[in-house]
């Protein structure tokens, strides 16, 4: 992989962070499966430019990052479950 290609990886990645945190500002009640998807792509993507562009520090930063995403999603879909056997409980 080139540089160049690296590189806008990197920066399509910080795209993402930056926007699921813009995002889960703007909203009052952020969806969780939009946030930490887009949190999980960014770190990805940031993690294949390091790969290229080796820099110690954020790559232990991502690997952080992407575990947090995993960690968010988990629980959202822990708490979907729940909110739907809860709804066949009552009838909803």
């Amino acid at each position: 992989m080139s540089e160049t290609f690296a590189n806008i990886l990197g920066f399509i990645g910080t795209a993402c962070i930056i926007f699921a945190y813009g995002y889960t500002t703007k909203q009052d009640r952020p969806n969780p499966f939009v946030q930490h998807s887009v949190n999980l792509v960014g770190a990805f993507l940031l993690t294949i430019s390091l790969l290229v562009n080796m820099n110690p520090a954020s790559f232990v930063l991502e690997f952080f990052w992407a575990a947090i995403a995993i960690w968010g999603l988990a629980k959202a879909l822990r708490a979907r479950r729940a909110q739907k056997a809860s709804e066949r409980k009552t009838g909803q």
